[in-house]
Parts: structure tokens; sequence; C-alpha cells
């Protein structure tokens, strides 16, 4: 049986959600509302970011897609003629920005960002970055699990109600996980 990925997170890099698909056509793809929200913000002046997040706010803790979207409309109504671009971009992204409603609250909490991937990276990068090359790729592999092993002495949260969190996976997902 081949590698299974029910639900990717990603920064929405230029061409990663489509090669995503290409291989796992399967897979559900969320852009990271965090680097939206980042995205959206670096276009708007420093005196307006405060409300503008906030009213940005409404948009993604929406508790439907459908709340989300009556909230993307007033905000755009309010905002759009000052930062048009911002407004753009949550459009332009929208059907990956909202797939995490499509799952109950639990699993949302685990998949709208990518910044647990990120703090990770960064573990790994930390390990890796003064190598200018590595002798072998059996080298770069124990670097990294150097990085990995260190990585998880800090993970003593387990994912808060894991138990629920696994059997709406299950039931979601019947067709394609098995445990």
């Amino acid at each position: 049986m081949g590698s299974i990925i029910l639900i990717t997170a990603t920064d929405n890099l230029n061409g990663f959600t489509q090669t995503i698909r290409s291989v796992f056509p399967e897979s559900q793809t969320q852009i990271c509302v965090v680097h939206q929200i980042r995205n959206a913000c670096k276009y708007v002046v420093w005196k307006d970011r405060k409300e503008f997040s906030a009213d940005m706010k409404h948009i993604y803790t929406a508790p439907t897609k459908q709340a989300a979207e009556a909230a993307l409309r007033d905000f755009a109504e309010k905002w759009e003629s000052k930062y048009s671009y911002a407004i753009k971009s949550w459009r332009d992204n929208w059907d990956e920005l909202t797939v995490f409603f499509e799952f109950p609250l639990e699993i949302r909490k685990i998949i709208y960002t990518t910044n647990l991937i990120e703090n990770l990276n960064g573990k790994i990068r930390k390990y890796t970055k003064n190598k200018m090359s590595f002798p072998t790729d059996d080298a770069v592999l124990k670097s990294v699990y150097l990085a990995l092993k260190e990585a998880t002495k800090n993970w003593s949260m387990p994912i808060q109600n894991w138990g629920i969190v696994l059997n709406q996976f299950m039931l979601i997902f019947e067709e394609r996980l098995r445990l």
C-alpha cells in the first residue's frame, strides 16, 4: 500500500498545492491561515493594522464556511477601497483557506496553520545550517535524526482530546484510514 496523505497544510508557496495534488490527488490542502493573515497585513499601514486584523479575525473564527463567507463580504465592504490587494488574496485563495471548515472543531485546531511544522523545520535547520555540505546522504539523515530526537524531548503536551480527534478522523476517512 502506498503513502496516504489525508490533509496537507501549506504556506501557499507557488506551485506547492498543485504539486501535492498531482502526487496525492485525494489529499485535501489547507493554506495556513496564519500565513494568510501575515500576507494580508503586509499591505496595511500601521495605524490600520490593529482594526484590520480584528475585523479579519471574524473570517477565520467563524463557526461555518457560510458564516466565514459573510464575514469576508463584511470585511471587504469595509476595507476593499483602501486595501483591495489584501482582500483579493483572501478571495483568490478562498477554497484552500477554508478546507478546515469541513472538519469538527478539534481537527480544525490542528490543520489551519503550519506553525508546528515550521517550528520543527527550524530545529532541523539549527542542526544543518552550519554545514556547507555533508560527506554522504547518510550524514544528512543522521543530522536530521538528531534534530528530530532533540525536538521530541520538548513534546510533552499531547494533542488536546486526541481520542476524539482520532475517532473523527476514522469516521471521516473511513475508506482510506486503517489503524
